[in-house]
Order: structure tokens, then C-alpha cells, then sequence
């Protein structure tokens, strides 16, 4: 752990010029922000298997007005030497992420001077179903549309198989999905749509609201979760 927060001093010393070197005599220290994101990271890593652990790869660093206004005009820069160092960290460590890292910045008006907060979630790359169509008009007029991490995907009869596999048609690239997971079924009879979701034998089931299940019915609302993910229903009214 020493090694690589040295490594990001001396990578942000070589960065750190004029307007840039006053920012950082700010209350908070990238190096703090460096160290505590090392410990969110081992501290929210869980096992997945014997020799796999997952961690976060989606970080939001939470800082005072003060402390955000001095750091925020060089967040690119700090971002990325941040970013550098907890990809270095995972690889010694030997974590695996879900996703691509990210590490954003954030004020509140919670914390004072001096003081801030890191927060952490796992976010899987998740690849929209091939021919489907995308967009806003798409998601307006569809029956069902699924929401994963932030990215809605309007669906269709007979539904889809979701995944981390290539053979699935929803991939989610969550190191705790199996490769053909689940199946969402979507049943039209007239103006009823019926939404059932499938466990198709994966190795960590699927959770329907809290429960585990082998095949459900869901409504609109309902919340699915499939390894590390969450993924929840919309359907119109009456469906």
C-alpha cells in the first residue's frame, strides 16, 4: 500500500504547478483522498469464489464548499493520478471490478472544512440488446422497459436472456452473474402484459424484492437482483 501511495505523490508532484500547488494547501490532501480510497476498496471488497474478490469501481469523493472550490478546477487531472493509483492497488492486491473506475467529486454542505467522505458502488458495463431500439422515443413506448444502472432498455415479446456471457442478449459484465443467468419473458395477450422473470440454474439465483426465486410474476417496480446488480421493472399501467 506504501508503494503506491508514493507512487501518486511523486506522479502528482510532477503535475503540480502555480494555481495548481495553492489548491492543494487546502485542508484536504490528495494524499488523504488517496489513502482513504485504498481503504474503501478493501474494506468493501467481498469474495466471489477462492480466488476472485470484488470491489467498487465507481467512487464519489465528498468535500466541503471550501475543500471542492480550491480542488474542483483541477479534478480532471487529480481524477485521473486517483484513478492510476487504484488501478494499481487492485492489481496487487489481485481484485477484480465489475466495470470501468470512476471517480467523481462532489460538495456538501454535511462536511467542513478539512473534512470529507468517500462512498463507493459496484456498476457493472452493462450492452444493450442487439437490434433493439434504443432512445427515448423507444423507452415512451414500450410495455416494458428495465433499468440498470442508470440506463434504461424498452423491451419486447418474448423477452430476454441476461448475462455476463457473449449468448446473452442483455450482457452485464458482473463477475457474479453467470454467463446465462436469467430470463425475462414477456407475455402479450391483448392489452395485458404479463412479466415473469426465470432463473435459468445460475450459480447465485436470482433475488425477486428480497426473496429468492425460481420463476416469479413482476410488476412495475419490482426489484431483481442478479449478482452484485440490481435491475428494476417498468411497465405501463395495465400491464
Amino acid at each position: 500500500m506504501a508503494g503506491v501511495l508514493q507512487r501518486f505523490e511523486q506522479r502528482l508532484e510532477g503535475a503540480v504547478t502555480g494555481a495548481f500547488a495553492r489548491a492543494f494547501r487546502s485542508a484536504v490532501q490528495p494524499v488523504e483522498i488517496a489513502a482513504a480510497l485504498q481503504r474503501e476498496v478493501d474494506n468493501s471488497a467481498h469474495i466471489l469464489s477462492r480466488e476472485r474478490m470484488l470491489v467498487p469501481n465507481d467512487f464519489t469523493v465528498e468535500l466541503s464548499p471550501p475543500d471542492f472550490e480550491r480542488l474542483n478546477p483541477f479534478s480532471s487531472t487529480l481524477s485521473d493520478e486517483l484513478s492510476t493509483l487504484v488501478k494499481e492497488h487492485v492489481a496487487e492486491q489481485r481484485y477484480t471490478m465489475a466495470g470501468a473506475l470512476t471517480i467523481s467529486f462532489k460538495q456538501t454542505g454535511e462536511l467542513s472544512t478539512g473534512r470529507f467522505r468517500v462512498r463507493s458502488r459496484t456498476t457493472a458495463a452493462v450492452t444493450p440488446v442487439v437490434g433493439q431500439r434504443m432512445g427515448d422515443t423507444a423507452v415512451r413506448t414500450s410495455n416494458v422497459v428495465l433499468e440498470v444502472n442508470g440506463m434504461k432498455h424498452p423491451l419486447t415479446a418474448p423477452g430476454v436472456v441476461i448475462g455476463r456471457g457473449n449468448e446473452a442478449d442483455l450482457k452485464i459484465d458482473d463477475p457474479g452473474i453467470s454467463r446465462r443467468h436469467a430470463q425475462i419473458k414477456i407475455h402479450q395477450s391483448g392489452a395485458e402484459t404479463t412479466v415473469t422473470i426465470v432463473d435459468l440454474d445460475s450459480t447465485n439465483g436470482v433475488v425477486l424484492n428480497g426473496h429468492r426465486v425460481a420463476t416469479a410474476v413482476v410488476g412495475n417496480g419490482s426489484e431483481i437482483r442478479l449478482g452484485n446488480t440490481v435491475i428494476v421493472i417498468r411497465t405501463t399501467e395495465g400491464a
